[in-house]
């Protein structure tokens, strides 16, 4: 063998050493979020929606920073004020050989409405009052007022086969029957809680990626997800937990990738019924009013909580105090609008003008294994309230439980987060604190049934305003008015993380996203 040849293969054995899962064209990627479903219209979470996007395709995508990206649609246009066309892309492919065309794209508009899911993605097709199929490759979506959003709304939705979704259920994309899409991966096998296993997708309209195989390992909890990256099982993971962010960041076989999220975490008050189910007295007695649909002491409850305390202490700095629905950069967010003062003080004061001047009972409820540190957030909340006299109970649920029981609104205040997918004000807008109103696909995640009127006629016009400045004032009027009137109870953004073994790269992204297509061997 030459010497010239000889080196060749001592390179190749030790980039192979270092990146064995570049060589075997293989990766496993440890998630820290649970994935109820492969149905990609069936609950409108992240985890979920991070993994149907990469089966499936959606008609526009977001970069890494939200902006908007051709995806099954090359093109879009507003024809006039009511009506949007797109442009789809021709010779793309479903994983089974079927062509993907405007029929696909009429049936996946039309399922959200149809599907009993427990959240959330009619918000994207409620506007809809109209869909012309021009030709295969051209479709019009008409809407009964002016209407900007549509592409950032066709940005959250996912295109599946009319062909194999016919007649399918939730079960079917859980099994794999259903699961065919035209993304860069296909299902191989969905174990609930434990993996999901994909194979490359060689004919895919964005160019193949740089692994034949791919495993989606679950693992929930932060220190076996952190032991199988330290030992090599996984090559990248996501949510570093925060106890083991500096020792990973001076670990030579490691990169840190990181990045201010679009998450907010929040807590829903009940501002709604008379009576509500978790509120007592301090001695545990039910109290015949709802202290929460007073403003006072909703103001007081966002004084007592030492957001600092909270970012420093519970996220150990991976976390940026929030006083709007979302941080700075984004569309629509209100100059100026600073998180809450901590203020006990204050607090006291308000809680005494409402009439309850030696506080109440309340008990927090909220995920713990779901958000970064999710449990102890409610934790620290729970004990600033105690200091101010609202004597606090904490009930901390699995994500799938806790999610179940709060969309049937059996929760008085609770932990919620909400990733700004679209990248403006809007879309937290109309699902977090809009009126309830299904029709509409509005307010389907606010769990307060928190209601302004005012604020509602705000978005309204907002939505429907073609002008851009406009809009963007309309919508921070709107944002200003429910957080002056506390219809949610802003915490903090969480800063995203990654982490994974030397040789591979990925680009953080504000979205949380983790796609497996996106994880590349270092140039």
């Amino acid at each position: 063998m030459s010497a010239r040849l000889l080196s060749l293969v001592a390179v190749c054995a030790a980039s192979c050493s270092l990146m064995a899962a570049a060589c075997a064209a293989e990766i496993t990627i440890g998630l820290g979020a649970e994935v109820t479903s492969l149905d990609p219209h069936f609950l409108n979470a992240a985890p979920n929606n991070s993994v149907a996007e990469q089966i499936f395709d959606k008609l526009i995508h977001n970069d890494a920073r939200q902006n908007l990206r051709p995806g099954l649609a090359e093109a879009w246009r507003a024809l006039d004020d009511t009506t949007w066309e797109f442009k789809l892309r021709k010779g793309v492919k479903f994983h089974d050989g079927s062509d993907f065309t405007a029929a696909d794209v009429v049936f996946s508009l039309a399922r959200p409405a149809i599907l009993n899911s427990p959240g959330g993605f009619t918000i994207y097709t409620r506007s809809i009052t109209e869909k012309i199929v021009v030709d295969p490759y051209t479709i019009r979506l008409k809407t009964a007022a002016p209407y900007p959003n549509m592409p950032t709304d066709m940005a959250g939705l996912i295109i599946i086969s009319s062909k194999a979704a016919k007649a399918a259920t939730t079960a079917d994309f859980d099994s794999g029957k259903a699961t065919i899409g035209t993304g860069p991966w296909k299902l191989t096998r969905f174990v609930k809680g434990d993996r999901i296993e994909l194979a490359r997708n060689d004919n895919y309209w964005g160019g193949k990626a740089p692994w034949e195989k791919v495993t989606l390992r679950l693992i929930t909890s932060d220190p076996p997800r952190i032991a199988a990256l330290l030992a090599g099982d996984v090559q990248l993971i996501e949510i570093v937990p925060t106890a083991d962010y500096a020792r990973l960041k001076t670990n030579r076989d490691i990169t840190i990738f990181t990045i201010i999220s679009n998450r907010m975490i929040h807590l829903h008050l009940d501002s709604h019924r008379d009576k509500s189910p978790f509120v007592t007295d301090k001695a545990g007695r039910p109290l015949n009013r709802n202290p929460l649909k007073d403003a006072r002491v909703r103001r007081a409850i966002s004084k007592a909580i030492n957001r600092n305390a909270i970012v420093e202490r519970v996220m150990e700095g991976l976390a940026i105090p929030a006083g709007q629905l979302m941080p700075e950069g984004f569309f629509g967010v209100v100059p100026g609008l600073k998180p809450e003062p901590f203020d006990p003080e204050g607090a006291k004061k308000l809680l005494a003008e409402a009439g309850y001047p030696g506080g109440f009972g309340l008990t927090l409820h909220g995920p713990n294994n779901r958000y970064v540190n999710d449990e102890q957030i409610v934790q620290a909340v729970a004990q600033m309230l105690a200091r101010v006299g609202i004597v606090t109970k904490v009930e901390a649920l699995p994500m799938s439980v806790y999610v179940a029981r709060a969309n049937k609104l059996e929760f008085s205040a609770a932990l919620l987060d909400w990733g700004v997918t679209t990248s403006e004000a809007a879309y937290p807008l109309r699902s977090l604190v809009a009126t309830y109103n299904r029709d509409k696909g509005f307010g389907t995640w606010n769990w307060g049934r928190y209601s302004n009127p005012k604020m509602d006629a705000l978005l309204e016009q907002g939505l429907a305003t073609v002008d851009n400045a406009r809009r963007e004032k309309l919508l921070q009027q709107a944002t200003e008015l429910v957080i002056n009137d506390y219809g949610l109870i802003p915490l903090h953004y969480q800063v995203n993380t990654w982490a994974a073994r030397k040789g591979l790269v990925y680009t953080p992204r504000t979205d949380e996203r983790t796609y497996a297509q996106e994880v590349r061997p270092a140039p």
